[in-house]
């Protein structure tokens, strides 16, 4: 599997690099999941108020309104 690393802001307003392990090159949405599954395993688990499949990039938009979190990056390590 191929390693990415994803740069984003966290709640802190601290730039964060973590390396995740994907197959593919992992898009917004995806890599949203995957930060939240590693910081935040309780939030991950919970539902999204019905915005998974009406709203593009829920994930994305959750972490961001709910957690302060910005993704800025992905790249290959």
């Amino acid at each position: 599997m191929q390693k990415w690393k994803i740069t984003f802001v966290d709640d802190h307003g601290e730039t964060v690099d973590e390396v995740f392990e994907c197959d593919e090159c992992p898009d917004n949405e995806h890599a949203a999941k995957l930060i939240k599954a590693r910081l935040l395993p309780v939030a991950a688990e919970l539902d999204l108020n019905d915005l998974e499949g009406r709203t593009a990039d829920a994930s994305v938009k959750s972490l961001k309104a709910q957690n302060s979190i910005q993704i800025l990056g992905i790249t290959p390590v």
